[in-house]
């Protein structure tokens, strides 16, 4: 140890005050490149804002506090990318106000549960999760199918995600209440009108088994079928795999 920093380390304001001016230009290097770019959320293939009725199973899912158990961040680790799949991105968040990355694991990450179990499992788990997952810690949730979907309110929050920076547009907010009927009733003849709205990765069909009334249930199941596939990961893939 060299004779100045010894004598540095023995005037603790001199030190502190070294200390505070590293730390300031190393905070300043990390944070000055960040004004040069326009913006740091890459760009991914067939992302798009929440479908009104996946926004109001997302919804759900908050007000429940899912969150709470599961994770929605699959991290680079070797561990999480062989249990879950390919790690999470920044633009698959870039429509979650707020994101819902989750800070604890009591189940399983849910970022790409998406297409991975039937809606029957789906909802046969959320109505009773032990009889699915023997020793599950997770609660039932069946209230859900016989809860009506409150859908009048979906225009105004499509609205108000706007002002946060969703790029819902006049007729998909106008549309809202409709679109969220129509998702979950295969039987409407309306696919199209959904298609042209946000595009053809959209699940139109009847979620919890009853199309005869939208659901909660109905909600949460097309909230959950849709995390992780909205995405392109196919060139994302092949670039890890070459590297």
């Amino acid at each position: 140890m060299s004779a100045k920093h010894q004598k540095l380390e023995r005037h603790g304001v001199a030190f502190a005050t070294m200390i505070l001016i590293v730390a300031s230009l190393g905070g300043l290097f990390e944070i000055a490149p960040l004004f040069t770019i326009e913006n740091t959320i890459e760009e991914v293939e067939g992302m798009r804002p929440y479908t009104p009725l996946e926004l109001a199973g997302r919804d759900i899912y908050v007000r429940e506090g899912c969150y709470a158990c599961h994770s929605q961040m699959i991290r680079t680790l070797r561990s999480d990318v062989d249990r879950y799949g390919h790690f999470s991105l920044a633009a698959e968040s870039m429509y979650g106000h707020p994101h819902q990355w989750g800070s604890k694991r009591t189940g399983p990450d849910l970022a790409r549960i998406g297409g991975k179990y039937t809606d029957v499992w789906q909802v046969a788990h959320l109505e009773n999760p032990r009889g699915v997952v023997p020793g599950s810690v997770m609660p039932g949730y069946a209230f859900l199918a016989n809860t009506r979907l409150g859908t009048t309110h979906l225009a105004g929050a499509l609205r108000a995600l706007r002002r946060a920076g969703v790029p819902y547009t006049d007729i998909q907010i106008e549309y809202a209440e409709r679109h969220a009927i129509w998702q979950a009733d295969k039987e409407a003849e309306y696919e199209d009108s959904l298609v042209d709205a946000y595009g053809t990765n959209v699940n139109v069909r009847d979620f919890d088994g009853d199309p005869q009334r939208l659901t909660e249930m109905d909600a949460l199941v097309a909230y959950l079928q849709v995390l992780g596939t909205l995405a392109n990961l196919d060139d994302l893939v092949l670039e890890d795999i070459a590297r």
